[in-house]
C-alpha cells in the first residue's frame, strides 16, 4: 500500500496550519495558549536567529531540555533552515553527552539551566559553537545566549526557508543496542510522516482532539505520536513540563479537555489504582489511551474497560529505528497481550535465524519493512548492514503472529533493558563497572519490576586482592554516580565467586536469570 504524502517537511505543516486555522489554539502550556499564527511567528523568529548564528543545511542541533515550548519551536525552526534535530535523553551524564555531540557533530546545543551541571561548557570538548539556554544561562557571552531574548531581537524573515524533501534527513535519535555506546538512528521526513499518516488514520484523529505530553519529548514515541501527529492532523497539544506530581497531569487532562493520552504500563498501573476523583471520571474527555514500551496486564486492561467506559486502551509497539510506531491495536478491535497489527503501508514478518518466514503462531524474530524503516545508523555502516537486510529491519525482538494477523512480543533477542520506556544497554554499565579497581568480572541483566517494567541488576566477582568487607552496594552505587545516569545504575548487586560462561568465555546471562528464578527473586 503506497502512502500519500501531503507535506515534504515539518515546516510546511505549521505554514499550512497558520494559513487555514490562524487563530486555533494549538499549544497549551501552563496558563499560556498559543495559536497556529503565533507558533509560526515564534518559529520564524528563532529560525532567523539560527541563520544569523551560522546554522546551515545538514548542520545538527542537539536538544537537551525538559519538556517545553522551546523544544517544539526548535524542531520546526531547525527544519526550516534544513538542519537536523538531535533530541537527546536529558537524564544522561556529561561523558555520555560528550560522546553523542561529538558523534553527530552538533553545531548548536539547546539546553536548560536545570541541566547545567552536565551540559555547561560542552563546547570545550565538542564542536558546539553556541549554546542556547531556554530559561537561565550560567554565563552570557558569544557562546551562551538566552532563548527568550532571541525571539524579541530577531524578527521573522520569510526569505530563509530551505525546502527539504521527503527523503532528506530530519532527525537523529540515539538508541540503544548491545554495545556500549548508543547509535544514532537517522530518520527522514518520509520515515516520520509515514507514522503520522498511519496514526492519524487508525486513531481517527480530528481537529477537535487534544494530546497531552508529559512523557519526555526527547523520546521517539513522544516526539512523533504526541508532538508531531497533532500538528499534522491540525489538532492541539497540552505540554506538561514535569511528570511529578502526577496529580497535575490528571488535573490538566480534565481542565484542558485532553482526548488522547499516551503512557507506559507503570503509569497506567498507578493511574488505575489511584483514587481518582469522581468528577474526573465523570467529566474527563479522554477517548483513547495509548500504551507502549512493555505489555499491559489483562487485569489492567479490564480495569480500564470498567472505569473508562467511553475510552479505548490501545497497546502498540515501536522502536526508534522505525520512526517509531510499527503496529497498534485498533479502535474497533483490541486483543489482550497483543501489540496489534502493522500501521498502513508497513509489513511485519516472523523469521528464523536464516531470515526465512516461519508458520503462523510460531516464534521467531520480528522484522519490519515499509517507509518507517530508518536510513541507517550514523557513522556505523556495519551496524546498519547487520540491521537492515534487503529493506527488512531486524528488530532483535522475538514474537509471533496469530491467524488474524495480530502480533505478540514473546521475548528479546538482545540483552536490552527497558525501564519506564527508556532503553538501557547492559554493556555500557558493565564497562563502567570494570573500570572500578575492585571489580574482576561482572554481568548486568534485567529484573522484572512492577513499577518500571524492568530494572538493571548486576552480578559481580570482586578482585582477589581487595578487602571484600569494604565493598558494599552503597559504595558501588556512589562510585558509579558520576559515570552513569541514575536510572542506569543497578538497583542491586549480587556478589558471586564466578560467572557461568560458554567455552569461549561469554557470560551465560540466561543461567543468571535461572538462578534468580530458583531463588524466587523473579
Amino acid at each position: 500500500m503506497a502512502l500519500n504524502y501531503t507535506y515534504k517537511n515539518f515546516y510546511e505543516m505549521i505554514v499550512a496550519n497558520a494559513a487555514v486555522l490562524p487563530n486555533k489554539k494549538v499549544v497549551f502550556i501552563d496558563d499560556e495558549k498559543i495559536t497556529n499564527k503565533e507558533l509560526l511567528h515564534k518559529v520564524d523568529s528563532f529560525a532567523r536567529f539560527l541563520e544569523i548564528s551560522g546554522l546551515k543545511e545538514e548542520d545538527r542541533v542537539a536538544l537537551i531540555t525538559p519538556n517545553s515550548l522551546e523544544f517544539l519551536v526548535s524542531v520546526f525552526a531547525v527544519g526550516k533552515l534544513g538542519g537536523v534535530i538531535v533530541p537527546v535523553n536529558n537524564l544522561l551524564k556529561r561523558d555520555e553527552y560528550e560522546y553523542i555531540l561529538n558523534d553527530c557533530e552538533a553545531k548548536i546545543l539547546i539546553t536548560s539551566i536545570t541541566l547545567a551541571k552536565e551540559t555547561k561548557d560542552l563546547s570545550s570538548v565538542t564542536q558546539v559553537q553556541k549554546t542556547i539556554w531556554i530559561d537561565e544561562a550560567p554565563t552570557l557571552d558569544e557562546k551562551n545566549v538566552l532563548f527568550g531574548e532571541v525571539e524579541y531581537t530577531h524578527p521573522q524573515s520569510e526569505n530563509i526557508h530551505v525546502s527539504k524533501g521527503l527523503d532528506d534527513l530530519a532527525v537523529i535519535f540515539y538508541t540503544s543496542g548491545t554495545t556500549g555506546n548508543p547509535k544514532g538512528a537517522m530518520l527522514s521526513y518520509k520515515n516520520i510522516f509515514s507514522n503520522l499518516i498511519g496514526g492519524s488514520s487508525l486513531f481517527e484523529i480530528s481537529q477537535k482532539d487534544r494530546f497531552i505530553i508529559y512523557l519526555p519529548m526527547f523520546h521517539a514515541f513522544t516526539f512523533s505520536i504526541m508532538m508531531l501527529l497533532p500538528i499534522y492532523s491540525k489538532s492541539s497539544i497540552v505540554i506538561i513540563r514535569k511528570l511529578l506530581p502526577f496529580s497535575n497531569i490528571i488535573k490538566q487532562s480534565l481542565l484542558k479537555r485532553v482526548t488522547v493520552f499516551l503512557g507506559v504500563p507503570d503509569i497506567y498501573n498507578a493511574l488505575i489504582r489511584a483514587k481518582l476523583p469522581w468528577y474526573f471520571l465523570w467529566f474527563n474527555s479522554i477517548r483513547i489511551f495509548i500504551s507502549g514500551a512493555s505489555a499491559l496486564s489483562e487485569d489492567t486492561l479490564n480495569r480500564y474497560t470498567k472505569v473508562f467506559k467511553r475510552a479505548k486502551m490501545l497497546e502498540g509497539y515501536g522502536l526508534s529505528e522505525c520512526s517509531p510506531a510499527v503496529c497498534v491495536n485498533t479502535l474497533n478491535y483490541q486483543k489482550p497481550y497483543s501489540i496489534g497489527k502493522p500501521l498502513p503501508g508497513y509489513e511485519m514478518k516472523i523469521v528464523d535465524d536464516e531470515m526465512v518466514e516461519v508458520a503462523r503462531g510460531e516464534v521467531g524474530e520480528i522484522i519490519v519493512r515499509g517507509d518507517c524503516v530508518m536510513q541507517g545508523y550514523l557513522n556505523n555502516s556495519q551496524a546498519t548492514d547487520e540491521t537492515i537486510i534487503n529493506g527488512w529491519l531486524r528488530t532483535g525482538d522475538l514474537g509471533k503472529i496469530d491467524e488474524e494477523g495480530f502480533v505478540y512480543i514473546v521475548d528479546r533477542i538482545k540483552d536490552l533493558i527497558i525501564s519506564k520506556g527508556i532503553n538501557i544497554y547492559p554493556r555500557q554499565i558493565e564497562e563502567e563497572l570494570m573500570h572500578l579497581p575492585y571489580v574482576k568480572l561482572c554481568a548486568v541483566i534485567a529484573k522484572p519490576d512492577a513499577h518500571s517494567g524492568e530494572i538493571p541488576i548486576a552480578f559481580i566477582v570482586l578482585d582477589d586482592e581487595v578487602d571484600k568487607t569494604k565493598i558494599t552496594q552503597a559504595k558501588i552505587k556512589t562510585d558509579l554516580k558520576d559515570k552513569l545516569a541514575n536510572f542506569k545504575i543497578p538497583k542491586s548487586f549480587h556478589f558471586v565467586d564466578d560467572l557461568p560462561k560458554t567455552a569461549t568465555g561469554k557470560v551465560l546471562k540466561r543461567v543468571l536469570k535461572e538462578r534468580l528464578r530458583e531463588q524466587g527473586e523473579i
